[in-house]
C-alpha cells in the first residue's frame, strides 16, 4: 500500500480526529483473498453490471431474462413450478411477471387442469424480444470470456453445473 506523503499514515488519525482517506483498492483484504465465497461474490457483481450495460438499451435484469428463457423453452409452466427451478420466492416472481407482462412479453392463462394456477407463454412480441435479448446476452458472454478466457469460463461452467 502506498500513502502519499501529504496524507496521514493509514495507522494514524489526521490531526482533527477523523480517519485518513484510503483510496478502496489500497485496502488490504486479509483472508478474503482466500474466500471463495467472496470471489464469486465479486466476479457475480462484475458479471450483472456487464449484463445490465449491455442490455441497457432493451431495460432488461437478469433475473427477467431467466425467467423469459425459461418460459420459451417451456411454454405452459405454472409459476410455482419457474419460481421453484430458477429459485426465486414465489412473490417475487408474481411481481416480476405482472411487470413483463405490462411489456406485453409473457401471458398467464388460466390453469384447465387447477384454477388456482396459470400456465406461463411468451407472447409473439415476447418471442421477438427474446430473440433479440439472447443475441445481447451472447455479446454479454462474450465479455465475460475476454475477462477470464475461454478455457476458464467454460472451466467455471463446469463447476457451477452441479449448482444450477
Amino acid at each position: 500500500m502506498t500513502v502519499s506523503a501529504t496524507r496521514p499514515s493509514p495507522n494514524k488519525r489526521a490531526g482533527n480526529g477523523t480517519a485518513p482517506r484510503i483510496d478502496a483498492d489500497e485496502i488490504g483484504l486479509d483472508a478474503l483473498v482466500g474466500h471463495a465465497g467472496y470471489a464469486v461474490r465479486r466476479f457475480q457483481i462484475w458479471i450483472f453490471q456487464d449484463f445490465i450495460k449491455t442490455l441497457g438499451d432493451v431495460d432488461i435484469r437478469p433475473t427477467q431474462y431467466s425467467v423469459l428463457t425459461v418460459i420459451g423453452a417451456n411454454p405452459g409452466l405454472s409459476q410455482m413450478v419457474v419460481a421453484k427451478r430458477l429459485g426465486i420466492e414465489r412473490a417475487r416472481l408474481v411481481h416480476l411477471l405482472d411487470s413483463l407482462e405490462q411489456r406485453k412479453l409473457v401471458k398467464r392463462i388460466k390453469s384447465k387442469s387447477d384454477r388456482r394456477s396459470h400456465a406461463l407463454h411468451l407472447t409473439g412480441q415476447g418471442e421477438t424480444a427474446l430473440a433479440k435479448f439472447q443475441r445481447l446476452a451472447a455479446e454479454h458472454e462474450r465479455h465475460v470470456e475476454e475477462k477470464i478466457g475461454k478455457a476458464n469460463r467454460e472451466r467455471l461452467l463446469q463447476i457451477l453445473a452441479g449448482f444450477t
